[in-house]
């Protein structure tokens, strides 16, 4: 268990520029970022005791998080081909 929040920058720190390319320039990238980053402060609240959740509910959330970490990495290697 992590109590520190998982953004995209320190899961891809080495492709902050892309990042940042793909946040002005791709409609569907803005969407799963923000998608990525309340799912990702939902995790954290129920990690630090903020919000209740069941063992069981903690676990799909964070596979949900793996899967939208997956598109995204698809997305830099696309963009930065």
């Amino acid at each position: 268990m992590s109590h520190t929040p998982h953004d995209l920058h320190a899961e891809f720190p080495e492709h902050g520029d892309v990042l940042h390319r793909l946040k002005l320039e791709d409609r569907h990238f803005q969407t799963l970022s923000e998608r990525y980053h309340d799912l990702n402060r939902e995790i954290h609240r129920v990690e630090t005791g903020v919000e209740a959740g069941s063992d069981d509910r903690l676990e799909e959330l964070k596979k949900q998080r793996l899967a939208m970490l997956d598109e995204v990495r698809g997305m830099i290697s696309k963009a930065d081909a």
